[in-house]
C-alpha cells in the first residue's frame, strides 16, 4: 500500500465520480481505477459500490475513507514540519525600528550589514519602541532600533547616539520671521503637532517635557498617528512639528527646517536586544553601527 492508493480513494469518495476524480488528480480514469482497485485488493474488501450513480461507498468503505483521512492530515501535517524546520536551518535576523531613524543612519547600516552578512535573511517590521519591547521578549524580533529609554530587566539598550532636535514649520511662517535657529519661546503662540498618538511612553512625551522645562505652553497641541501625517499638518500651516534632525532629509512642499537653540533639545536613538541573546547577529551589526559612524565622523554612545 502506498499513499498515492489513498489519495486516489479519498479523491473518488468526494468526488463521488471515477471521471471527476481522475480529473482532479490529473490521471487517466482506468490507471485511476486500477489503483483503487489494488488498494480494495489491499483490505480484501469492497469498498465502493459498483454500477451506483453516484459512486456511494460501502460500510467498510466508509471507515476506511475516515481513517485515510486522517492519514492523510497527518502526512500533510509531517510535511509542513519539515518545511519550518528547512526554515528554521536558515539564519534569519529581524529587525525592528520606528520610522524617523529611516531618515537618519539606519539604511547604510543595513547596507553594511547585508554586505557583511549576504546568507542571513533579514526582515524589517515598523514598530514603536515600546511595540519593539514586546516583539523582542515575545521573540518576534532580534532587534530594534527605537527612539525612547524604556526601562525592562529582559532588554539590554544601547545608545548609538543622541541626535538634535529641528522644528518643521510651514514656508509661510518661516519667510515671515528672521532667519536663524528657533528657540521654543519663538513657538509659545503656535500650534504644536506631536506624534505618534500612541499608547505611551513615546516621542510625544519627550517633546512636551522638553516645553514644559522651558515653560512655554503651546496653546494648540494637534496630535496624530504618523511623522508623514505631522509633516503633512505642518504644510497645510496647522502648526509646527519638532522633529529629530535627519528629518530635515525628507524634503516635502510646504515644509521648512530651522535649528533648534536649547542645549537639551536632543533625542536619541537606541538599539535594543534581549538580555543573554547569544546571536552573533547582535555583535555584527552594532560594528555596522561603528563603522557607519565613523565613515561619517559621527560620535558614538554620546
Amino acid at each position: 500500500m502506498e499513499l498515492r492508493h489513498l489519495r486516489y480513494f479519498v479523491a473518488v469518495a468526494r468526488a463521488q465520480s471515477f471521471t471527476r476524480a481522475a480529473e482532479a488528480m490529473h490521471v487517466a480514469q482506468p490507471a485511476l481505477s486500477k489503483q483503487v482497485q489494488q488498494f480494495e485488493e489491499e483490505f480484501g474488501l469492497e469498498l465502493i459500490e459498483r454500477g451506483s450513480r453516484p459512486v456511494r461507498l460501502t460500510e467498510p468503505g466508509r471507515v476506511i475513507y475516515e481513517q485515510a483521512l486522517q492519514i492523510l492530515e497527518r502526512v500533510d501535517d509531517l510535511r509542513e514540519t519539515g518545511r519550518r524546520l528547512r526554515v528554521a536551518e536558515r539564519n534569519s535576523f529581524r529587525i525592528g525600528f520606528v520610522a524617523s531613524t529611516l531618515y537618519g543612519r539606519l539604511p547604510e547600516i543595513l547596507r553594511g550589514y547585508r554586505t557583511k552578512r549576504p546568507d542571513v535573511d533579514m526582515t524589517l517590521l515598523e514598530l514603536l519602541t515600546l511595540e519593539q519591547i514586546a516583539a523582542l521578549k515575545e521573540g518576534r524580533i532580534d532587534v530594534g532600533f527605537g527612539r525612547v529609554e524604556i526601562e525592562d530587566p529582559a532588554i539590554e539598550r544601547v545608545l548609538l547616539r543622541n541626535e538634535k532636535l529641528i522644528v518643521a514649520v510651514p514656508m509661510a511662517w518661516d519667510a515671515a520671521r528672521p532667519p536663524g535657529p528657533l528657540r521654543l519661546r519663538d513657538l509659545a503662540d503656535t500650534a504644536l503637532i506631536l506624534y505618534p498618538k500612541s499608547a505611551r511612553p513615546n516621542n510625544a512625551d519627550r517633546i512636551l517635557a522638553l516645553f514644559r522645562e522651558h515653560g512655554v505652553r503651546p496653546p494648540v497641541i494637534h496630535e496624530v498617528r504618523e511623522l508623514q501625517t505631522a509633516l503633512g499638518l505642518v504644510a497645510a500651516e496647522a502648526g509646527v512639528c519638532v522633529v529629530p534632525a535627519s528629518i530635515e532629509r525628507l524634503r516635502r512642499d510646504g515644509v521648512a527646517y530651522r535649528p533648534l537653540d536649547e542645549e537639551r533639545a536632543l533625542i536619541p536613538v537606541i538599539m535594543s536586544y534581549r538580555r543573554n541573546d547569544p546571536s552573533p547577529e547582535i555583535g555584527v551589526i552594532l560594528q555596522c553601527v561603528k563603522e557607519d559612524y565613523a565613515r561619517e565622523g559621527l560620535r558614538f554612545g554620546v
